[in-house]
């Protein structure tokens, strides 16, 4: 069983999050149900249950903001130079560009467009 079984990427303004990676990954994130209670404002990755790896959502919520030091998200890429080519003309910024790391695959670091650093992985 892999470690890691979701994530949560913290954003201070989720619309302006929701349409850089929909835009930096070619995806489409959908709303979380909202649940009884106090529960943040949360929009979904695509995943599968049964599917490898972890799923996760972009989430507004009072008290956490986004910024770099805490976790470090890898997302999958089909190849991770496009994507993190694409980062800085949707708000985000490159930190490292795509690079080796050994039978692993590749991977790049990007800033997102709330400040957060986040990794972006691929075998090619």
């Amino acid at each position: 069983m892999n470690p890691v079984v979701w994530f949560e990427i913290y954003v201070a303004d989720l619309a302006r999050a929701r349409t850089f990676y929909e835009k930096l990954l070619k995806i489409t994130l959908e709303p979380m149900e909202q649940t009884e209670g106090d529960w943040p404002e949360m929009w979904l990755f695509p995943g599968e249950e049964q599917g490898q790896g972890a799923c996760g959502a972009l989430v507004k919520m009072d008290g956490v903001g986004p910024g770099p030091g805490g976790t470090l998200v890898y997302l999958h890429c089909d190849d991770c130079a496009e994507p993190a080519g694409r980062a800085a003309s949707l708000g985000g910024g490159l930190i490292r560009d795509k690079f080796a790391i050994g039978p692993y695959g590749f991977i790049a670091l990007i800033s997102d467009s709330e400040g957060n650093m986040i990794g972006l992985h691929s075998m090619t």
